[in-house]
């Protein structure tokens, strides 16, 4: 039994599928969909052996010169919205009880929080505003 040629790029993008799902490597799955228009050169249009390395080669590299920078940038933002704790950083609160290196209490976003200055020799009194700067568990880290 002889197998088409587009059966062989078919069963090659579906092992670069698999591949892709393993590894989790994008650029798998840019050459398995550069294996899937080889195919269809070779099913539907009948292109020769050339041609359907060229279709493959040439989508191929398009996809990754292409999706690949985007993808990049994509993953590299930060989201828009901080949510949780680093919603939090930045803001400032009201001290209620003397905050100093060895700790203290503000009211953050509405809530009472135990706070410590990030300056070692520095104390802010009650009704001062503080600058959140980092929160490491449930204490504010105020300056």
């Amino acid at each position: 039994m002889d197998i088409d040629a587009w059966l062989w790029w078919l069963i090659g993008a579906a092992a670069l599928g698999i591949g892709l799902v393993i590894t989790a490597m994008p650029e798998l799955g840019m050459l398995a969909v550069g294996a899937v228009a080889a195919a269809l050169v070779s099913g539907i249009f009948g292109g020769g052996a050339v041609a359907q390395v060229a279709v493959f080669a040439v989508v191929s590299t398009a996809l990754i010169v292409v999706v690949r920078p985007i993808a990049n940038r994509h993953r590299a933002q930060r989201p828009q919205f901080a949510t949780g704790v680093d919603a939090l950083k930045g803001k400032q609160a009201v001290v209620l009880e003397r905050v100093d290196a060895s700790g203290g209490r503000i009211k953050l976003a509405g809530e009472v929080w135990s706070a410590r200055a990030l300056d070692t020799g520095h104390a802010y009194e009650v009704g001062e505003e503080v600058d959140v700067v980092d929160i490491e568990g449930a204490t504010a880290i105020v300056m």
